[in-house]
């Protein structure tokens, strides 16, 4: 069979979402019991979290709608107050969104001819006359792992630390080097790398970020965004080779990418060790004891359903086939490239969707054989492209702060949790110092302890997760801001995305 091509996908709807920053540096935020909008706080969450709904765009404008994470759109009365709610007329709630030059957003309503403003508390709609206070800074909403996808050079950005640089050459994001971790701080961003370096205005990579690896993002609807210096400076893709650098010539719009989450890739190990691997085009053995590209998958996975799809590096799925073989060979929508997901302390069990569970023949072939599982049924699974792990909750990301000792969950700048992989699906968490996390007796962390500890990690989604801590609970995020591990079973505050 010939390889397929790789094909991008376009980014969910929860990645285009999009934070509102004022002049002030506060956030557009919905307050849900007073149906009301604001500009009072200080961090992302979820209530300053807006999907841009567009019906009508240009290069420096669109007509939009603002939508809040509760399904309601930001709305301007006839008196110039805001609150959100269901449109009355096909007009009501329509802003026309402008796209300046230095990386803002100004909204205008389309009724009224009114500029959206903040006086860094109220929120409202009463000037014709635009002016500083009618500037929003987007800042993407999605989580801080990430990968750039050029749609002009049809490559993925990866970072090369052997030469310090980044270039634009991946047709495929399996490998950890595609991901990057977009930090924003003082209104501007830094680009770090998997290995923890910084892409600079120099086309080197720094260790640490300063004024040199900041830049300024362009964000349009849809996912685009450009990176530039703030002095006419672009990054783009140069040269035979693609090196991302700064340039002031850019052309058909090569400064443009896709930013998109950082998507899953894994690796399966037979109880035998033997990595699950496609050979021959598309036949699916337990054949190798070294990993190969061949040899990683893409997890990708509904959360509101326990079905996943496993996607080659030959851009085909496994399916089940005739005789009940499984073959790197599926298209995306065929029921056959759906597999139920059970879970045994870390060790993935896969049904097909006839119900036989997918295991290893004597001659070393994926077939899905059994009617009930056993170890032969049971694959241990590894994280191939994510050397640590990034944890957004239900109340911000995870990570250590300076006024508490226990680390928190409702943080905006996150913490890496480096892994160590002990066995198949149970990893050592690091800290950042090199530290390991320990847990106290209440059930909360801390990250400096001696002597590593076992955590249990279980996919629940193409980026989402649980773990099973050392002492027998589920971790999850409380509301108070500590993290702990007290929960028997799986809840909304057990799930992490990553």
């Amino acid at each position: 069979m010939d390889e397929m091509e790789w094909i991008h996908r376009h980014p969910k709807a929860e990645d285009l979402r999009v934070g509102l920053i004022s002049w002030a540096g506060t956030y557009l935020t919905f307050e849900a019991c007073k149906n009301t909008v604001t500009a009072t706080a200080k961090s992302l969450g979820r209530r300053q979290t807006w999907e841009i709904l567009v019906s009508n765009e240009h290069e420096t404008q669109a007509v939009v709608r603002l939508k809040s994470v509760q399904g309601l759109y930001l709305l301007c009365e006839c008196d110039g107050t805001m609150c959100y709610g269901r449109p009355r007329t096909s007009h009501h709630g329509c802003f026309l969104l402008r796209f300046h030059r230095n990386s803002k957003w100004t909204l205008q309503c389309l009724i009224s001819g009114r500029y959206l403003e903040s006086n860094g508390k109220d929120v409202f709609c009463t000037s014709r006359v635009l002016s500083a206070y009618h500037m929003w800074t987007p800042r993407p909403a999605l989580h801080v792992h990430v990968i750039l996808y050029s749609p002009i050079h049809r490559c993925y950005a990866r970072a090369d630390p052997t030469m310090g640089r980044i270039w634009v050459d991946a047709a495929v994001p399996c490998l950890e080097e595609c991901g990057f971790l977009l930090h924003f701080r003082n209104g501007c961003y830094h680009l770090e790398t998997s290995t923890h370096h910084f892409l600079s205005h120099v086309d080197r990579l720094f260790s640490q970020p300063s004024s040199q690896t900041a830049f300024h993002m362009q964000v349009r609807p849809g996912g685009l965004v450009a990176l530039c210096d703030g002095e006419g400076g672009m990054l783009y893709p140069q040269g035979t080779h693609l090196l991302l650098g700064l340039g002031c010539n850019p052309v058909r719009g090569e400064e443009w990418f896709i930013l998109q989450h950082c998507p899953t890739w894994v690796s399966l190990r037979s109880k035998t060790r033997r990595f699950i691997s496609v050979i021959y085009d598309d036949e699916v053995r337990a054949a190798s004891e070294r990993l190969t590209p061949m040899s990683l998958f893409q997890f990708e996975c509904d959360s509101e359903s326990p079905t996943v799809q496993l996607r080659s590096a030959n851009g085909y799925y496994l399916a089940q086939r005739r005789h009940r073989a499984v073959m790197a060979d599926g298209h995306p929508l065929e029921s056959d490239t759906f597999f139920r997901m059970h879970w045994n302390c870390g060790r993935i069990i896969l049904q097909s969707c006839r119900g036989r569970f997918l295991g290893i023949a004597p001659n070393g072939l994926l077939m899905a054989n059994a009617t009930l599982p056993g170890p032969n049924e049971e694959f241990g699974i590894l994280f191939a492209n994510r050397p640590f792990l990034v944890l957004r909750g239900r109340y911000g990301y995870v990570g250590s702060s300076s006024g508490h000792d226990l680390i928190q969950c409702n943080q905006d700048q996150p913490d890496c949790i480096h892994l160590l992989p002990c066995r198949q699906g149970i990893y050592h968490f690091q800290a950042q110092g090199g530290s390991f996390w320990s847990i106290t007796s209440f059930g909360t962390f801390r990250p400096w302890g001696k002597f590593a500890l076992n955590f249990c990690i279980e996919l629940q989604g193409s980026n989402l997760l649980t773990v099973l801590a050392p002492n027998g609970f589920y971790m999850r995020a409380d509301q108070s801001g500590t993290l702990l591990a007290d929960s028997e079973d799986i809840t909304k505050e057990c799930i992490w995305e990553f």
